[in-house]
């Protein structure tokens, strides 16, 4: 019977000095872009993702996550509520976020995922 004592198990590399540079790995899109369901639209009640308000979403090497959101009006005054929901929904997730604030294409209903019809259904618009 061999002995199992002397056996070798081989095991990843693993580039322990980039992983302490960076404090986290980087996040992931999906993952990013999952949490921003956190964020909801102020005025509706709904999630941004939903209402079709996120045009993009990218993660740098920096693990910071860059974020093309719209709103359904240029003249909407809550961007501070918007970007405070998003820091507590991004945190731990990132290591750092930025939004940028666009608005070509103009948001419009069509944008509205299937979900946040249902939803927006549910509080009673005729969507």
């Amino acid at each position: 019977m061999p002995d199992q004592t002397d056996e070798k198990i081989e095991l990843p590399e693993v580039d322990l000095e980039a992983a302490a540079q960076t404090g986290t790995s980087p996040a992931q899109v999906e993952d990013v872009t999952e949490a921003l369901k956190d964020v909801v639209d102020p005025e509706l009640g709904i999630n941004v993702v939903d209402l079709g308000l996120i045009y993009a979403v990218t993660v740098d090497d920096t693990s910071t996550a860059i974020i093309d959101m719209t709103l359904t009006s240029a003249a909407c005054p809550l961007t501070d509520v918007i970007e405070d929901q998003t820091r507590m929904a991004l945190d731990g997730l990132v290591n750092d976020f930025r939004i940028n604030w666009v608005w070509m294409p103009p948001w419009g209903p069509e944008k509205i995922t299937d979900d946040g019809r249902e939803q927006l259904r549910a509080l009673g618009f005729n969507v």
